[in-house]
C-alpha cells in the first residue's frame, strides 16, 4: 500500500472519508505537533531505534494475502524528537488515541492506535500506527458477516505513516474477557467500536487482550490508551516458555468430554491419555457417531461412556428437547438436585431383564412399566421425526420393547418424570455448561478430490459439508470451555480454504479464542506422514491451548496449502532441536506373528517378545498406560492379540500379490508384460503376449496401467520395513494403494494399520472386517491426540504460555509407560 503501509486493505464504506488539503500552508497549519517534545533521555529510552545511526532492521510484515508473515528488511526512520500530542484538521490527538487512517481512494479507512509521534531529522511529521483488523482482514475473510460489524481485533502489526494520514478519532471500547453480558452491552453502546481480542498471524490466533505469560509477567510494557481503554500498545510478544512443567508440580484437574463424530474413539482416547500425563483426569462422558460398528467399538473399550448411535443433528435436537423436559419437571436450578452424579445412568440390558408377571394388566392391553431410553429422530422408520422414548411394557420382556412418541405418553407423566429426574441426576445427556471439552472431526466429503460435483462457489450449500455447521451449532448450544476440531487438510485447500475459514469464524463469533494448526502424525511417534488440521477454541476466561512441537524427526511429503504453510506445526528453520528418530514400519509391526491372506481368527497369541520401544509401549495393559483412575477403561489381556487379520483378497488379486517381488519398491511394474518408458509412464511390452491368470483375467489389470495416467507406482505396491507409510487408508484393496506386507502375500492387517495409527493393542475393534479398517483409517492418530491432550490439560490449569507452540516431555508418548528406556532391539 505504497510507501506508508504494508497493512491490508479494509472494506467498510461507513467509516469517515479522507479530507482534501487546500494548499501546503493550510496543511502545515492543520497538521502539526503541539506542546513540548518528550525529554530527550526519555525518548531515547522508549524508542532507541529512532536515535541510532541510520540503519536497517528486520521486521515482521503483513503480506498481501492478509495472514502470512515474512521477514523483510526495512529502513528505520530517524527521529529528531518525539511528541505526545498533535493537531490534525483541527482535531486534538494524543498518544495512544485510536483513529481512522486514510486509505487508498475508493477503500474504507483503516483503524489504528497511535503508539508514536515523531519528527524526523529531515523535519517530516510521522506517527506509528498499531493496526486493528476487521473480521474480513483476518483469516475469516469472506465470512466477516459472522462477526459483529463493530467488533475489531488488535494486531501486532505496526508501521510509520505521515501525520496527515489521520482522518478522525474513533472510540474503541476494550472488553475484558470476564465481563458479564449486560455490562458488556452497556459499554459497547457508548463507543464507536469495540475490541475484545488480539489477532496474531502466528497460527492465525485470536486471543484475549493483555494475556500473561507462564511466569505471570505482563506481556507488554505500556498500557497507556485513550478513553479509559487499557489495550496494550506494544507489539504482541510470545514470551511463553516452551519448556514443559514437571508432572509432579501440576495441580489435579477434572474435566468431562463430549466426542462428536467419534468413530471408534481414537481422538478422545488420546486426549484422555495425554491429559493424564499432565496429572489431569479427562473423561469421555458422552460420544456420538452415526456408524453402529464404530459405536460398538467405542462402547466396549470405554464402558464409562454414554455412546449414542445417531446423527449429530438428531443429537442436537435431543439436547434441546431434553433441556425442555428438565425445565418442565423443575429440575434446573433446584438446590436439592445440584449435586449430580459423575457416572452416566446404567440401564439394565435387555438380556438380563426377565419377563414381568402382572395379572393387573388384561391380556391384549399394554401399560407402561418404565421408560428405558430417549432419542430424537425416526426410530420406527415411519417418516416422522420427533422425541421418542423406549418403553418397557408392564408384564412383558425386552422383546416387546417399543419406541413411542412423546405425544402418546401424555398419560404417563409419573413414569416420564421418574426417567427424566434420574437421567438429569446422572447426566445421561449433557445440558449447557455440563461439558468441559468438545472434540470431533465433522465429515466434509464435499471437499474431497474424488467428488466431481464439488460446489466451489458456496461449499456450505453442499449437504456433504453440512456437518461442519451442525458441529458448530452443538458447540454454540452446549458452550463448553474448550473446543478441538479436526479435519483433513483439503478443508484449507478447497475453494481457497472456505470451510476452514468458516470454522474459525464461527468459533470467534461465539466469543471463543481460536488457534489453527496443521500437524503431521509422524512427528509424534508413528510411522506415517498423515497431515491433519486442528482448530483450538477456548472460552474467553480460559487459557488458549498451545500446539505441541514435534517429538520425532519426520520430513513431510508436501500437502500443506501454500497460503497456510505458516500454520504447519514445526520448529523454525533457525531453531536447533534434538528430536527422536522417525519411526519406520518395522519399528511398529515387526513383532507381530505371520498370518495368511485367509486368516479369520480375531484373537491369537503374540508368539514372541516385543522388539522395539514402540512395541513394548503399544502392548501395555491399561493400568500401565493411565496415571489416573477412570480416564480410559480399555479392555486388555497381556497375552492376547486382537484384530490381527487381513482383508481376504479375491483369488485374482491374491494371485497378483503373490507375484509381486519381496523387495523394496516392488509393485505391478515388476510383473511380466509391463515396461516403464523414459517419461515414467507404463506401457505394454510389445515383445510378449499379455499374461493371464488361471481365471482367464489378465495378470496386470487395465486400471493399474491407466491409474494417474500411467505414472503411479501405487497399484499392488509392496511396503518395506524401513519406510514410513504415507497415510493409513480406510479401504484395504491394493488396487491403488501401497498396502501389501513386506514379506507376506497379503495386505496389512487391521492390527497393523491400528499400530500405524498408534492404537494400543488392548484397544479391540468390532464389526465386519471392512468396517474395522474404516474405523482405523478414519481415526485421529492416538499419539497426536495424546500430545494435544497434554497441552489441553496445561491450558485448563492456566499454565499455557502466550507462544502458540510448546514442547512436550521427552520420549512422549512413551513417557506414560512404566517400562525402562533404552535402544530398540532390531
Amino acid at each position: 500500500m505504497q510507501d506508508r503501509s504494508r497493512r491490508q486493505a479494509v472494506q467498510d464504506s461507513k467509516s469517515p472519508s479522507s479530507k482534501r488539503r487546500k494548499d501546503s500552508e493550510q496543511e502545515e497549519e492543520d497538521c502539526k505537533f503541539i506542546g513540548k517534545p518528550v525529554p530527550d533521555d526519555e525518548a531515547r529510552a522508549k524508542w532507541p531505534d529512532r536515535y541510532l545511526c541510520k540503519r536497517k532492521m528486520v521486521k515482521k510484515e503483513l503480506s498481501s494475502d492478509g495472514f502470512r508473515s515474512e521477514s523483510v528488511e526495512v529502513e528505520v526512520l530517524q527521529a529528531k524528537c518525539h511528541y505526545t500530542k498533535a493537531i490534525v484538521d483541527g482535531m486534538m490527538i494524543s498518544l495512544y488515541d485510536d483513529a481512522y487512517v486514510k486509505a487508498e481512494e475508493g477503500e474504507a479507512d483503516y483503524i489504528a492506535k497511535i503508539v508514536e509521534f515523531f519528527e524526523t531529522i529531515d523535519n517530516k511529521l510521522y506517527f506509528t500506527a498499531q493496526w486493528f483488523y476487521r473480521a474480513q482482514d483476518t483469516v475469516i475473510k469472506q465470512h466477516g458477516d459472522l462477526i459483529d460489524k463493530r467488533r475489531v481485533f488488535y494486531s501486532s502489526i505496526r508501521d510509520e505513516n505521515p501525520l496527515d494520514c489521520i482522518v478522525a478519532k474513533v472510540k474503541i471500547a476494550e472488553i475484558a474477557p470476564d465481563v458479564d453480558p449486560r455490562s458488556r452491552q452497556r459499554k459497547i453502546r457508548s463507543y464507536d467500536l469495540y475490541c475484545d481480542m488480539r489477532y496474531s498471524l502466528q497460527y492465525l490466533t485470536f486471543s484475549n487482550l493483555c494475556q500473561e505469560n507462564d511466569r505471570g509477567d505482563s506481556d507488554t510494557s505500556s498500557t497507556i490508551s485513550s478513553e479509559g481503554s487499557s489495550i496494550n500498545s506494544a507489539v504482541d510478544v510470545n514470551s511463553g516458555s516452551r519448556e514443559p512443567c514437571q508432572v509432579e508440580d501440576l495441580p489435579k484437574c477434572e474435566m468431562t468430554l463430549l466426542d462428536l463424530y467419534s468413530g471408534c474413539g481414537a481422538m478422545s482416547t488420546g486426549l484422555c491419555l495425554g491429559a493424564s500425563l499432565s496429572n489431569s483426569n479427562l473423561v469421555t462422558r458422552w460420544a456420538v457417531d452415526i456408524n453402529p460398528h464404530a459405536c460398538e467399538s467405542l462402547k466396549k473399550n470405554h464402558p464409562e461412556t454414554q455412546v449414542r448411535n445417531e446423527a449429530a443433528e438428531d443429537f442436537l435436537s435431543l439436547l434441546v428437547e431434553w433441556e425442555k423436559l428438565c425445565r418442565e419437571f423443575s429440575l434446573l436450578g433446584s438446590p436439592e438436585l445440584q449435586e449430580r452424579k459423575t457416572e452416566p445412568m446404567i440401564i439394565v440390558s435387555d438380556e438380563d431383564e426377565e419377563i414381568v408377571e402382572d395379572s393387573s394388566v388384561p391380556p391384549g392391553e399394554f401399560e407402561v412399566g418404565k421408560l428405558l431410553a430417549v432419542c430424537y429422530g425416526d426410530p420406527n422408520n415411519v417418516g416422522k421425526s420427533g422425541l421418542y422414548f423406549k418403553v418397557r411394557w408392564k408384564g412383558y420382556d425386552s422383546s416387546e420393547d417399543t419406541w413411542e412418541p412423546i405425544q402418546g405418553l401424555s398419560q404417563c407423566r409419573e413414569r416420564m418424570e421418574e426417567f427424566v429426574s434420574k437421567g438429569y441426576r446422572s447426566k445421561i445427556l449433557p445440558l449447557p455448561g455440563d461439558v468441559d471439552v468438545i472434540c470431533g472431526g465433522p465429515p466434509c466429503q464435499g471437499v474431497s478430490g474424488f467428488n466431481r460435483f464439488r460446489d466451489k462457489d458456496d461449499p456450505l450449500k453442499d449437504p456433504k459439508n453440512h456437518q461442519l455447521v451442525v458441529y458448530m451449532d452443538i458447540v454454540n448450544y452446549l458452550k463448553p470451555k474448550y473446543i478441538l476440531m479436526e479435519n483433513v487438510v483439503d478443508i484449507l485447500k478447497f475453494a481457497g480454504g472456505f470451510l476452514g475459514r468458516y470454522a474459525v469464524g464461527r468459533v470467534v463469533a461465539m466469543g471463543y479464542q481460536a488457534r489453527l494448526g496443521i500437524m503431521a502424525a509422524g512427528s509424534y511417534g508413528v510411522p506415517q506422514f498423515r497431515l491433519r488440521v486442528f482448530l483450538w477454541g477456548a472460552h474467553p476466561t480460559k487459557k488458549l491451548p498451545q500446539f505441541p512441537l514435534p517429538t520425532h524427526e519426520v520430513v513431510t511429503r508436501g500437502g500443506v496449502p501454500c497460503e497456510f504453510e505458516e500454520i504447519y506445526v514445526s520448529y523454525g528453520k533457525d531453531q536447533s532441536c534434538k528430536l527422536e528418530k522417525a519411526l519406520s514400519l518395522g519399528d511398529a509391526i515387526s513383532d507381530l506373528p505371520p498370518v495368511a491372506n485367509d486368516e479369520d481368527e480375531d484373537e491369537r497369541s503374540y508368539g514372541g517378545a516385543a522388539r522395539t520401544e514402540f512395541q513394548r509401549y503399544i502392548r501395555l495393559k491399561k493400568e500401565d498406560m493411565v496415571n489416573c483412575n477412570g480416564s480410559v477403561q480399555a479392555l486388555c489381556q497381556r497375552l492376547t492379540l486382537y484384530d490381527h487379520r487381513p482383508l481376504k483378497l479375491n483369488d485374482d488379486d491374491y494371485q497378483r500379490v503373490c507375484r509381486i517381488p519381496k523387495k523394496k519398491g516392488a509393485n505391478f511394474r515388476d510383473l511380466p508384460g509391463v515396461v516403464v518408458g523414459a517419461n515414467n509412464k507404463v506401457e505394454w511390452d510389445p515383445s510378449m503376449d499379455r499374461v493371464l491368470l488361471p481365471s482367464g483375467k489378465p495378470l496386470v489389470p487395465d486400471y493399474a496401467m491407466t491409474f494417474v495416467r500411467g505414472t503411479s507406482p501405487k497399484p499392488f505396491g509392496r511396503l518395506w520395513f524401513d519406510e514410513i507409510v504415507s497415510t493409513v487408508v480406510t479401504r484395504a484393496e491394493p488396487h491403488n494403494q501401497i498396502i501389501i506386507h513386506p514379506m507376506q502375500d497379503r495386505v496389512l492387517t487391521i492390527r497393523e494399520n491400528a499400530r500405524l495409527q498408534g492404537f494400543p493393542d488392548c484397544y479391540r475393534l468390532y464389526g465386519p472386517v471392512k468396517e474395522r479398517y474404516i474405523q482405523v483409517g478414519n481415526a485421529v492418530a492416538v499419539p497426536v491426540a495424546m500430545v494435544l491432550g497434554y497441552t489441553l490439560a496445561k491450558a485448563a490449569k492456566g499454565l499455557s504460555g502466550n507462544d502458540p507452540l510448546m514442547t512436550v516431555p521427552k520420549k512422549f508418548p512413551n513417557a506414560l509407560a512404566r517400562t525402562g528406556q533404552g535402544d530398540a532391539n532390531r
